[in-house]
């Protein structure tokens, strides 16, 4: 069952700002890595990377931001779980 999901143009346009600043996070950058080599491919989240965007989501010490790339990421998943 694949979907063939993409990111967003705008998530992806979004992703590149975050990787271009010099402040943002060490998660930030791997959420923003991994939803943009997800935006023109047939890509989909790893394993490794939906733990960490689970934890970003549930986490009220993330940003908007950070939640939205990991929003993205996991709707790109596969994960039955």
């Amino acid at each position: 069952m694949s979907a063939n999901k993409k990111t967003s143009s705008a998530i992806a346009s979004n992703a590149a700002k975050t990787l271009k600043k010099p402040d943002a996070s060490k998660i930030q950058k791997e959420l923003a890595a991994s939803a943009l080599a997800q935006s023109n491919t047939n890509k989909q989240t790893g394993k490794k990377i939906e733990t960490i965007a689970s934890k970003a989501l549930k986490s009220s010490k993330y940003s908007e931001e950070t939640k939205s790339l990991a929003g993205s990421v996991l709707s790109q998943s596969n994960s039955k779980n």
